[in-house]
């Protein structure tokens, strides 16, 4: 089955996330990440931070809510028994601090059919409460025998 282009541009409603300092903890904890800047308010402070700093893939916590209805959107037409992951691409700006209001947008940027492959490219976008951009996000999910 050939993919459809037709939801190329189509947006979805913003996702907002309160960054919590134990989840801050919790995920740095999980994924082994060693500094002292991700657990402790005054070696955060210390190192020039608002306050304990979230890890930069903590973006995946945050940014899952607003692409989740965009992968799973039936116009966008994944087959998840055929898809595989093909790349996560980020571009970092404002460091998430525990604290932090942050909300996320996404939106379809390709649709398109390459060697038997459907490709489906998200774009997401995430700023914090002063409205200063955290992250954006390029998502590509790849889908065998289309």
């Amino acid at each position: 089955m050939p993919v459809d282009a037709k939801a190329v541009g189509k947006e979805y409603p913003a996702a907002t996330y309160e960054v919590g300092l134990e989840k801050i903890r919790e995920y740095a904890n999980a994924v082994g990440e060693g500094s002292d800047v991700h657990r402790d308010r005054e070696a955060a402070k210390a190192a020039g931070f608002r306050d304990v700093v979230a890890p930069p893939m903590f973006a995946v916590v945050y940014s899952s809510p607003a692409l989740g209805p965009a992968v799973l959107d039936p116009e966008v037409g994944i087959n998840f028994a055929a898809m595989v992951h093909g790349g996560q691409e980020f571009v970092w700006g404002e460091p998430v601090c525990a604290g932090d209001t942050i909300t996320t947008t996404a939106r379809v940027v390709d649709i398109s059919e390459k060697d038997g492959k459907g490709f489906y490219v998200f774009e997401s976008t995430s700023v914090n409460q002063d409205g200063d951009e955290v992250v954006r996000g390029t998502w590509t999910n790849i889908v065998r025998g289309v």
